[in-house]
């Protein structure tokens, strides 16, 4: 079996590699190639802790594997990461056990992804200018995958402690060295996001991040952090104003995404307003914009099958190339 770490990953394979290989895995998945059972939860509640377990198989890569993710909130108090997480992948034509993968990058490389492939077909071909609110751990791989499908000149931050939009920068601009535009931090949400013809909402909010008075038109909003029902970090103003909401699967922001549920649970809004899923749109099954004046949000909570196929793909180059350590099992 081979085991691959964080830096060997980071080493091999890159944000275009993963929006190359999800494209590929979404198309799969429109045509009924792919299995991604409903994932399967256990919760500690003496420790206020979960276990995840999420499988998925997609046939023409030849692969399955299972994600097993734990989440244990008091872990820091103790010197351990909140969550960690990994993925077993196995060969589906004879069940080989062939690598255990970190997941904590892939996961936020994966989601970076579906994000710039949303971004490619859904936001203006001229934007320029970025606003990420919330520069936590999901933000980096968010705006690395803009920056890979548009030509983004200015990029303003914005989070709740002001320090760490300031590290953010820095390390946007050690990840990118050849980027030639502008990045500023600002002191409130909604002046970004009025400068803006790309949003990263990628917080843990329970409220909304910024006013969707703010919003110009033809703006493109990506909303990634808000993943259980009470959550929420687009407001109603924003969902009405859309003309377009993509969202990577029907059954999980039903079930998961609190910006979509609390305004359709107030009557406001419906889930059959709903444009279509991120599939949809790479196989042409639904329109991208058609304008340049509407407002599009690309809602995405996740799920199994897109880890599998980031996973599937660093095996296989980490094979060709010789990167990871080779155990018996």
């Amino acid at each position: 079996m081979l085991i691959l770490s964080e830096s060997q990953i980071r080493s091999i394979y890159s944000m275009s590699d993963a929006i190359h290989d999800l494209e590929e895995a979404l198309i799969h998945n429109n045509d009924g190639k792919v299995k991604n059972p409903h994932r399967t939860v256990l919760d500690f509640p003496e420790k206020e802790a979960s276990a995840l377990y999420m499988p998925s198989s997609i046939e023409p890569v030849g692969k399955s594997a299972v994600k097993v993710v734990t989440i244990f909130p008091h872990n820091p108090s103790v010197g351990k990461k909140t969550t960690q997480g990994i993925i077993l992948l196995c060969d589906t034509d004879n069940g080989e056990h062939l690598a255990c993968i970190n997941a904590s990058y892939l996961t936020r490389l994966r989601t970076g992804a579906v994000s710039g492939i949303a971004t490619k077909y859904l936001a203006k071909r001229d934007a320029s200018t970025v606003a990420v609110i919330g520069t936590g751990a999901m933000a980096e791989e968010q705006l690395l995958a803009v920056l890979e499908v548009r030509e983004i000149m200015e990029i303003m931050l914005y989070n709740r402690t002001k320090e760490k939009a300031f590290l953010f920068e820095k390390r946007i601009l050690e990840l990118c060295p050849g980027f030639k535009g502008s990045i500023t931090v600002l002191n409130h949400p909604d002046e970004a996001v009025s400068k803006a013809d790309i949003v990263i909402c990628a917080t843990r909010s329970v409220t909304p991040v910024f006013s969707g008075r703010a919003l110009k038109q033809g703006t493109h909003i990506n909303g990634v952090g808000s993943y259980l029902p009470h959550m929420q970090e687009v407001d109603v103003e924003t969902i009405l104003k859309c003309s377009k909401i993509v969202v990577d699967t029907f059954e999980g922001v039903k079930d998961e995404a609190g910006d979509l549920i609390i305004p359709a649970k107030k009557g406001l809004w419906s889930f059959s307003d709903l444009h279509g899923e991120l599939g949809d749109l790479v196989s042409g099954a639904v329109s991208g914009r058609e304008n340049k004046e509407e407002i599009t949000f690309f809602k995405s909570v996740g799920i199994a099958y897109f880890d599998l196929a980031v996973a599937a793909s660093v095996y296989d180059r980490a094979i060709t190339i010789g990167v990871g350590t080779q155990v018996e099992i």
